[in-house]
Formats: structure tokens, C-alpha cells, sequence
């Protein structure tokens, strides 16, 4: 698991900003929803963790640099 820097936050809560789109590129959670899955940003936390309110009811977290996520404008 990576460490998230002030600078590296500041840009994942611009490019993530609540509420914006995201589609799953992949995941390392055995209960991870099923790729291509859409789901909504909730928040991202001091970690770097991206907090999402995914399609199949999941609000399981994107982790930063472990995880895989896109924006869908």
C-alpha cells in the first residue's frame, strides 16, 4: 500500500470530487465489484481512499495505489 502526500490528496479530491462518476478498472478485495462497475464518489479520506456509492449497492473503497478507478465525465 502506497502513502498519499498533502499535494497527492488535494489532487485525487480535485480529479474525484464528490458526486462525479467513476468506473472500476480493478480491485485487490476479494468482495470487489464486478469490473466496469459505475458508482458515484462519496468522499475521499486523509488516506487517499475513495469512498464510493457503487452500482451494485457496494460502498466498498477505491485504495490508493492498489486500486484502479476511472472518471466517466
Amino acid at each position: 500500500m502506497s502513502t498519499i502526500n498533502k499535494n497527492q490528496l488535494q489532487q485525487l479530491r480535485k480529479q474525484y470530487p464528490i458526486g462525479c462518476v467513476v468506473k472500476l478498472i480493478s480491485m485487490d478485495d476479494p468482495f470487489a465489484p464486478k469490473r466496469g462497475t459505475l458508482g458515484k464518489v462519496l468522499y475521499v479520506d486523509v488516506t487517499g481512499t475513495i469512498h464510493v456509492n457503487w452500482d451494485n449497492g457496494s460502498t466498498l473503497g477505491v485504495v490508493f495505489g492498489v486500486d484502479k478507478i476511472e472518471r466517466i465525465e
